[in-house]
């Protein structure tokens, strides 16, 4: 079976992308995958996977989604495929369209519930676009994913969709030696922490983090990752009382950042109750921790606290301000036995919650697309 994947993201650290080609290609399957050429895109080299990445001459905004869309329309009409996997609304058109033109099998998996996103939903024009484009797409897909409970239940109530919940696990990390602390000069009684992410946006709690830093000696911060204001960040932190304490990573293949994160004492997921898509989010930063072994220190968000509740694997913030990030920092910093108990528990939730147990849900799904016949 020749499967086509689409996705509008950069592929270099798109690991849920990843993951779901290697898996098809596992299954007997001929996978290609079409994504986007970004400014300073790093190399993407899936084994026994083809991957066409396409230029579009602008970084965002209308432009770049239309003009991405536009070709890969054309990509989609010309290339032979029997199954079309669509990652996200901003590519789900198109597939949509060319899927029932020639009456193929789609997948839509949703990593995120799109229209309500921050940001796009105080676009009012932008916003009723994509939820005309929502309204008339996703209520005929018959095969859809997503990545919590909670969004999967929107759109049930939105839409009558049905998603599988797939989860954003990591793989183990079994294979990778962590980098030396040493090398970021980490005192012996210091606490090191990392914020990874390739979405370093408004509402992500990283400005709370670098004034929560100015609030506490003997913590090291890692920030990894990229985003909207990485440029306003990297200003905030050089104008900070921290600025000798908080170190910035370049962009780096997933499998390089995860030898930093292993070499750390605790990760942070800060995302803002700013609109539904963050509210019911279960980031991809979360569970690149619990499979570091190593605990979360997270906003008051129901999918993420449920989870470190649930296995007792980190901190859940009452609520999301540099006072209460300190006040977590601080305490983790001084309190060493509570910090191994907390990797301790880390530790067992990764036994729970890896990529190599919920790949075999996923392997179900598709198992029953593939074998199920076309349908209107």
């Amino acid at each position: 079976m020749k499967v086509l994947i689409a996705v509008i993201s950069d592929l270099a650290t798109d690991m849920r992308v990843q993951k779901q080609a290697s898996l098809l290609a596992e299954m007997g399957c001929e996978v290609t995958v079409l994504g986007r050429m970004r400014y300073k895109s790093l190399p993407c080299v899936l084994r026994g996977i083809e991957v066409f990445r396409i230029r579009v001459p602008f970084r965002k905004g209308p432009c770049m989604y239309f003009t991405f869309n536009f070709m890969l329309l054309i990509h989609l009409l010309v290339r032979r495929f029997d199954l079309c996997v669509s990652n996200d609304l901003d590519t789900l058109v198109p597939c949509y369209a060319v899927s029932r033109l020639f009456r193929k099998k789609l997948v839509y998996d949703a990593h995120e519930y799109f229209t309500g996103q921050h940001g796009l939903v105080e676009k009012r024009i932008r916003h009723r676009l994509w939820q005309a484009a929502e309204r008339r797409t996703v209520p005929q897909v018959k095969h859809m994913i997503t990545v919590s409970n909670s969004i999967a239940e929107l759109y049930r109530s939105v839409y009558g969709a049905n998603p599988v919940v797939i989860r954003n696990v990591a793989p183990s990390l079994a294979h990778l030696v962590p980098h030396d602390r040493s090398m970021h000069s980490v005192g012996e009684d210091e606490l090191l922490v990392v914020y990874q992410g390739s979405g370093i946006n408004e509402g992500r709690g990283a400005e709370e983090l670098i004034d929560a830093m100015a609030l506490v000696e003997g913590v090291r911060l890692l920030i990894s990752g990229s985003g909207d204001i990485i440029r306003k960040i990297r200003q905030r932190a050089l104008d900070s009382p921290a600025a000798g304490r908080i170190i910035f990573l370049p962009v780096m293949p997933w499998e390089e950042m995860m030898r930093y994160t292993l070499g750390c004492d605790a990760g942070l997921s800060l995302d803002a109750d700013t609109c539904t898509n963050q509210r019911y989010s279960l980031p991809n930063k979360l569970f690149d921790y619990i499979a570091a072994g190593i605990p979360a220190i997270v906003s008051p968000l129901p999918e993420v606290s449920a989870v470190i509740r649930q296995y007792g694997c980190g901190v859940v913030l009452e609520e999301l301000s540099p006072e209460a990030i300190a006040e977590a920092l601080v305490r983790l910093r001084d309190d060493r036995s509570l910090l191994s108990a907390l990797k301790e528990k880390s530790g067992r939730a990764r036994i729970e919650m890896n990529w190599e147990k919920e790949k075999l849900k996923e392997q179900e799904f598709f198992r029953s697309v593939i074998e199920t016949k076309y349908s209107k």
